[in-house]
């Protein structure tokens, strides 16, 4: 650029805040792996919900400093697949899916294929969410987002874990948990996304009812972190079907 030209060079650079939450979740990631693997199947889930917290802390922390970038969207996406793809697959695997072999060769192998699929599935969503963030309604996100998915198979793991269930004996029911949480990612079910109407400037504005109800979440999980995190996991993944099923319910009365 010349002296005269009056065009501003674009800076290089990134922003450092957003960014560093981002990377503090994707370091809880890798730990939940590297923790996995060792057998510290607690700490591995607890890890994940740490993740959960900073995902949802860079974002905001960007729109309030109004550091938002192309750059932190993608690193954004490249840490949630580590974090919630990767993380709760290998954890789960780890714990109880790779118990699989026990039953012979064949199961062995379904064991890590139904991993492979809970981590292809938490791709998958991220692509699709991507690809239409600009054009759905903010309200809800469609199919389980992927640390909700990750927050029921970590609060699955450490819930047992902590009741010494071992891993070996839940196999079977790892491995539906698992499956069904990775098909309800890249499903077209809606799910609440709790950010309010999604237009205007009161957009991030919810129910004051859905503070009542953190309050209360706030409470139970001081009382028991587990169980409380892995009923609330529970009850948002069903809510998707169950207001689907309500909405076609109403929509045949309407009909007919």
């Amino acid at each position: 650029m010349s002296e005269t030209d009056p065009t501003p060079r674009r800076g290089r650079g990134i922003y450092l805040l957003p960014n560093l939450f981002t990377t503090g979740g994707l370091f809880a990631g890798f730990f939940a792996i590297i923790a996995a693997s060792q057998g510290r199947f607690s700490a591995a889930c607890i890890a994940i919900f740490v993740a959960a917290v900073l995902d949802g802390i860079d974002g905001r922390v960007a729109r309030l400093t109004n550091t938002q970038s192309e750059f932190g969207v993608q690193y954004d996406s490249l840490a949630d697949l580590i974090s919630f793809g990767l993380a709760p697959a290998l954890v789960m695997y780890h714990w109880s899916l790779m118990a699989m072999r026990l039953d012979g060769p064949t199961l062995g192998k379904i064991g890590w294929l139904g991993a492979f699929l809970y981590a292809a599935c938490a791709a998958l969503r991220l692509a699709r969410f991507n690809s239409q963030v600009a054009t759905v309604d903010k309200r809800y996100f469609v199919g389980l987002a992927s640390p909700a998915a990750a927050g029921l198979m970590a609060s699955f793991v450490w819930t047992c874990h902590e009741l010494d269930f071992t891993g070996d004996a839940l196999r079977y029911v790892a491995l539906a948990v698992t499956v069904i949480c990775g098909l309800l990612m890249v499903s077209s079910v809606r799910y609440t996304s709790f950010k309010g109407s999604g237009t205007g400037p009161r957009s991030d504005r919810v129910p004051f009812m859905a503070l009542v109800v953190a309050v209360g979440i706030l409470i139970a999980l001081w009382v028991d972190p587990p169980k409380t995190l892995l009923i609330a996991a529970v009850l948002y993944a069903l809510s998707g079907p169950a207001l689907w099923v309500l909405r076609r319910r109403g929509g045949a009365e309407a009909a007919s």
